[in-house]
């Protein structure tokens, strides 16, 4: 009888036991600590981290996630590169530094067609339609840039051949708004959402969207380490679980992700608003990379002189953790 009752007290000492483990770690005690970049700190479709974080969806999948901003998908490289990520959110197109050697590879494609990328032009611009863009200047962030490719997209579109539509690079959007204001350019490729805080301000307005020029696109995609995903795929697996989570909750709560995203990049829920109901379409379910929309990604590679060849699946991306299951 004595040593029934011991291995009751034992049993139940060791469920009482697990259970603290249990509720240290849905308290973040036991959370899996990653670092996550995004390469840019002004994209809606890139506040999802902050969405994830002050939601406790990352929390709820055993992640501590600490966000940090870069400027731009080189910079965002050289961080996974140099160990200082773990993850990044970063553009399609930049998986061609994969293809390059850089040490990290794309897991994960999370927004198809880029609709949330457009051409602005000034309030008072006597530009009214897309035709009336042939030899215009449009400002774009970089050479061999997903906006430059963008702009020379439209322009063979119209029939006006790749350079109908002139480019200059002008880097960050404040410099690009400053050379619209006085007219040294007639319009810029740039995020939608920071078109409809101009049109707010009767600043500018956003001429046409990007995404009927490129219905068939991977916009955005998640980045890992090599290393990391050599060493320790259950992460990987675990971060991206937590990540579409996010994304499928910001599908279905858009009064709460309005809130979290208007604060995320300062502007108001009007916009914020009308950003969410453009943009919430571009988001990828589980993560699948859509075969005929890697083929324009890799052309792209060639129209704009980023690579000399075509390279192979494998090179830019990996299908170990897709489809991401709920």
């Amino acid at each position: 009888m004595r040593v029934t009752m011991l291995t009751r007290r034992a049993a139940l000492a060791g469920l009482a036991l697990a259970a603290g483990w249990a509720g240290a770690a849905g308290t973040g005690w036991a959370a899996d600590k990653v670092r996550v970049g995004k390469a840019a700190d002004n994209a809606w479709t890139f506040s999802t981290l902050e969405v994830g974080k002050e939601a406790g969806i990352f929390a709820k999948n055993g992640l501590d996630v600490d966000i940090v901003a870069v400027a731009g998908d080189a910079k965002l490289q050289q961080a996974l590169a140099a160990g200082s990520l773990d993850f990044g959110l970063g553009s399609g197109p930049s998986m061609a530094f994969s293809a390059k050697g850089a040490p990290s590879i794309a897991v994960a494609a999370f927004a198809g067609p880029p609709k949330n990328l457009s051409v602005v032009v000034a309030a008072d611009s006597p530009i009214k339609t897309v035709k009336d863009l042939k030899g215009k200047t449009l400002s774009v962030t970089t050479r061999g840039s997903l906006t430059e490719w963008l702009a020379k997209r439209l322009s063979i579109a119209e029939g006006w051949g790749p350079d109908g539509v002139k480019t200059v690079a002008l880097g960050a959007f404040t410099s690009s708004l400053a050379a619209l204001r006085t007219h040294e350019i007639d319009g810029m490729m740039t995020a939608v959402e920071s078109g409809y805080s101009l049109e707010e301000k009767h600043d500018g307005r956003v001429l046409v969207d990007m995404g009927q020029f490129a219905p068939k696109f991977i916009t955005h995609v998640v980045f890992a380490r090599k290393q990391l995903v050599h060493d320790n795929p259950a992460l990987v697996r675990k971060f991206l679980k937590g990540f579409f989570d996010v994304l499928a909750f910001m599908k279905a709560n858009r009064e709460k992700t309005i809130d979290i995203t208007s604060k995320v990049l300062h502007l108001s829920k009007a916009v914020t608003a009308k950003t969410y109901d453009y943009e919430i379409s571009m988001f990828n379910p589980d993560g699948r990379f859509d075969p005929a929309a890697v083929k324009v990604i890799k052309d792209s590679f060639i129209q704009m002189g980023i690579l000399p060849k075509k390279p192979p699946d494998s090179a830019i991306y990996t299908t170990e953790f897709v489809p991401v299951k709920p």
